[in-house]
C-alpha cells in the first residue's frame, strides 16, 4: 500500500493525502508524535531508572575507547550506535545492581578523597599543577558537567571499592600453594615424532574428474559476490563552512563580553584532621586545637607534612593547588573566599573531617580581549552556523529527493555535489559504505529493486547520506578456469588431512602394538626427539605437545601412555609419555611461591566476584524498556 501511494503522490491526490495527515498533527500536536515528552528510560533495576542519557554517555565513552586502542586502524562499523547499545545497557544496569549492593553495606567514598583522585588526574594537570578551566573542558568533551562527572567518578569508585574488598576477602591455604608448587615443579619423560602435513599435501594426486567434482558440488563457494554502484549525496556541517566578517564576530564579542573572563582562582593548602576509628569528637577537635597552637609558632607545610591525615597533600606541605570556587566541597569553597592572602581559616568541617585552611596564592580573573578569543570564535560562530545549514539542506534534501527520479535533480537545486561509489558488496569492509545503516539501504528492496532514492540517513552525528542504485549486479558463478588454482590447493589440503589422520592412527596402532617411535620414525622418514625432564616451558618441545603431555594421567608402572596431537600448522606430534616425576614443593623459592599465592588468590577473587555479580543479578527484578 505505501509503494502504490509513493508511486501516485502527485498532483490533487498527493494534496488530498496531505490534507489528510495534517488534520492529526494539527489535533495532537507534531511534538508529541516525534519526542513523546519527558526524559525517556531504558531500563529499570529494582525500582531504579537508567536513563537513555545515560546509556548514551556509556556508548560515547565506549566509541573513545575503541578509538584510543585502534586509532586510525578502526572499523567505522563499529563505532555504529546500534551496535554499542546493548553491551553499554548491560553495563549500566550492572552498574545500577553493585551500587545497590554498595548502599546497602554502607559503602561510599569520603569527599576528600574523591577531591584528591580528581586532583591527582595528569590529564587535568597544567605545568604539573591542577587546573580548573582544563578540568571543565574536558570534561564537558565528554559530555558531562563537573559535577556529573565528579558523581559518575564516585559511583565507579565506590564500585571499585567494594570489588576490592570482596577480592582481598579471598585466600588460599598453605596446602593449596604446596599443591600448586608441586604441579608447577613437575616434570615428565617424553618420546616423540612429528608427521608433516606438507609432505603428505605435496604427495596427494589431484585429477581433473576431482576438480571438476568439487567444482560442481561447492557452486556457492564460487559465485561471485552481489553488488550494487551507487550515486550519493553526503552532507557533513564541513561542507558548509563560511568565512565570518570581522563585523559580525565583534559583534557577537561585545553581546558575550561578560562571558570572556578568566575566573578569579585561589591556591589554598590545608591540614585535615579526619577522625580514626573509635576516636571521639573531642579528642579530633583535641588534634585540631594542637595544630592551630602550632601554626602560631611553625610553617604551616612543617605542620601539614606532619600532622595532617591527608597524605597525598601533606608530602607537598598541604598544596591542594588552585580553585575558582566550584572544586572543593561548598564548606571548604566558603571558607576559601572568606581568607586573605596567607591567612589560616578557623576550623572547616566537611565528610572527610576537619580542615584548616591557608590561602597561598591569589590569581586575579581578567577580561580576555577580542584578539584572545578571536579563533575560538570565529570557529564557534563558522561551527553553528554550518550546523544551522546543514540541518536545513537535511530538511530540505528529504523533501526534495523523496520522489525524485535521481540524486541530480534534488542535488542541483540545493548546489549540492552527486558522488558514485565503487562497486560496493553486502560485506563491504572498507570505507564510507562499510557503514551497516549505508548497506542496509542500499541492498533494501525498496532502492535496489523498486529504483526509490533511499531515505536521508543519519550515520553519525550531523554526518548525512542519501543514496541511489545506479547498477545492479547479481551473483554470477565464476568460470572453472578461474578458480582451479584454488581448487587444485583445497583438494590437496583435504587430501593430506585425511591421509596424515589415517596414517597417524595407524602408527598409533603399531605403537601400542610394540614398536618403537625410533624405529617407526626411521621407516617413514620422520624426524623424532626425546626429552627427558621436560618441564611445563620446555622450550625443545612443541607447545601443542606439551600441553597435551602435561593433561595426562601418570601411566600405570610399567606402561607407557600413547597419544597424538594436531597443531595449528597441520602437523601431527605422535608421542609417547614415558614416566611423571611428582614435583618437590620444597625446591619452589620464597619468591615464586608468593607468585603462586598471589595468583591463587587473584583466580578466587575473580570468581567471588563474577559469582557475586551473578547473585546480584539473579535476584535482581530487571525490566528493559
Amino acid at each position: 500500500m505505501l509503494q502504490n501511494i509513493r508511486k501516485n503522490l502527485k498532483g490533487t491526490i498527493a494534496t488530498v493525502i496531505i490534507v489528510l495527515m495534517i488534520i492529526p498533527f494539527a489535533i495532537t500536536g507534531i511534538d508529541s508524535l516525534l519526542t513523546g515528552g519527558g526524559i525517556q528510560y531504558m531500563a529499570e533495576v529494582n525500582g531504579e531508572r537508567i536513563s537513555a542519557q545515560d546509556v548514551q554517555l556509556q556508548i560515547n565513552q565506549q566509541k573513545r575507547r575503541l578509538l584510543m586502542s585502534m586509532g586510525d586502524d578502526i572499523d567505522p562499523s563499529m563505532l555504529d550506535d546500534q551496535l554499542l547499545v546493548g553491551p553499554a545497557l548491560e553495563y549500566m544496569i550492572q552498574k545500577s545492581l553493585m551500587m545497590q549492593a554498595a548502599r546497602e553495606y554502607g559503602l561510599a567514598v569520603p569527599e576528600q578523597m574523591l577531591v584528591d583522585f580528581i586532583g591527582d588526574m595528569e590529564v587535568f594537570k597544567i605545568d604539573g599543577q591542577f587546573n580548573p578551566i582544563r578540568f571543565r573542558q574536558i570534561v564537558a568533551d565528554q559530555g558531562y558537567t563537573p559535577a556529573g562527572f565528579q558523581q559518575a567518578l564516585r559511583e565507579d569508585l565506590t564500585v571499585t571499592q567494594m570489588r576490592l574488598g570482596l577480592a582481598g576477602s579471598t585466600f588460599a591455604t598453605g596446602r593449596e600453594v604446596e599443591r600448586l608448587a608441586g604441579i608447577e615443579q613437575e616434570q615428565r619423560d617424553i618420546r616423540y615424532m612429528v608427521l608433516p602435513l606438507e609432505q603428505f599435501r605435496s604427495d596427494a594426486d589431484v585429477t581433473d574428474a576431482d576438480i571438476e567434482a568439487w567444482y560442481a558440488q561447492n557452486q556457492d563457494s564460487f559465485m561471485t559476490e552481489e553488488t550494487v554502484t551507487l550515486s550519493y549525496i553526503e552532507l557533513t556541517p564541513e561542507d558548509f563552512f563560511r568565512p565570518v566578517s570581522e563585523d559580525r564576530l565583534r559583534e557577537v564579542f561585545e553581546i558575550e563580553q561578560s562571558s570572556y573572563q578568566q575566573p578569579e582562582e585561589r591556591r589554598v593548602s590545608h591540614i585535615l584532621i579526619s577522625p580514626a576509628d573509635g576516636e571521639s569528637e573531642v579528642d579530633v577537635l583535641a588534634r585540631v586545637a594542637t595544630a592551630q597552637a602550632r601554626l602560631e609558632a611553625e610553617d604551616f607545610a612543617s605542620v601539614a607534612a606532619e600532622l595532617s591525615d591527608d597524605v597525598g597533600s601533606a608530602a607537598v606541605g598541604g598544596d591542594l593547588g588552585f580553585t575558582d570556587g566550584s572544586f572543593f566541597p561548598d564548606a571548604m569553597e566558603d571558607a576559601i573566599v572568606e581568607l586573605t592572602l596567607e591567612e589560616v581559616s578557623a576550623p572547616v568541617e566537611t565528610e572527610a573531617g576537619v580542615h584548616l585552611i591557608k590561602l597561598t596564592e591569589l590569581r586575579d580573573g581578567k577580561a580576555l580581549s577580542f584578539e584572545e578569543v578571536r579563533g575560538e570564535l570565529e570557529q564557534r560562530l563558522q561551527g553553528e552556523e554550518a550546523s544551522r545549514l546543514l540541518i536545513k539542506t537535511v530538511e530540505q534534501l528529504r523533501d526534495l529527493a523523496y520522489n525524485a527520479e535521481s540524486l541530480a535533480e534534488p542535488a542541483a537545486e540545493l548546489e549540492l555535489a552527486v558522488e558514485r561509489s565503487d562497486a560496493i558488496s553486502r560485506n563491504q569492509s572498507e570505507g564510507l559504505f562499510s557503514n551497516p545503516r549505508l548497506v542496509a539501504a542500499a541492498f533494501s528492496d525498496e532502492v535496489i529493486n523498486e529504483g526509490y532514492n533511499s531515505e536521508v540517513l543519519e550515520i553519525d552525528t550531523e554526518h548525512f547520506v542519501v543514496l541511489r542504485v545506479e547498477e545492479h549486479s547479481l551473483p554470477e558463478l565464476k568460470p572453472l578456469d578461474t578458480v582451479r588454482d584454488g581448487i587444485v590447493a583445497d583438494l590437496r589440503d583435504e587430501m593430506a588431512r585425511e591421509q596424515i589422520r589415517r596414517t597417524a592412527n595407524e602408527l598409533l596402532a603399531e605403537l601400542r602394538g610394540g614398536a618403537s617411535i625410533e624405529s617407526l620414525a626411521q621407516a617413514g622418514g620422520y624426524q623424532w626427539q626425546v626429552e627427558l625432564a621436560a618441564n611445563r616451558s620446555n622450550p625443545a618441545v612443541p607447545d601443542s605437545l606439551l600441553r597435551r603431555a602435561f593433561q595426562l594421567p601418570a601411566p600405570a608402572e610399567g606402561q607407557t601412555t600413547f597419544e597424538y596431537v594436531q597443531n595449528g600448522e597441520g602437523d601431527i606430534e605422535l608421542f609417547e609419555l614415558v614416566e611423571v616425576v611428582e614435583g618437590d614443593a620444597g625446591a619452589v623459592g620464597e619468591g615464586q611461591r608468593s607468585l603462586i599465592e598471589r595468583q591463587l588468590i587473584g583466580e578466587y577473587g575473580r570468581q567471588a566476584d563474577e559469582y557475586f555479580q551473578q547473585q546480584l543479578r539473579s535476584s535482581a527484578d530487571i525490566t528493559r524498556s
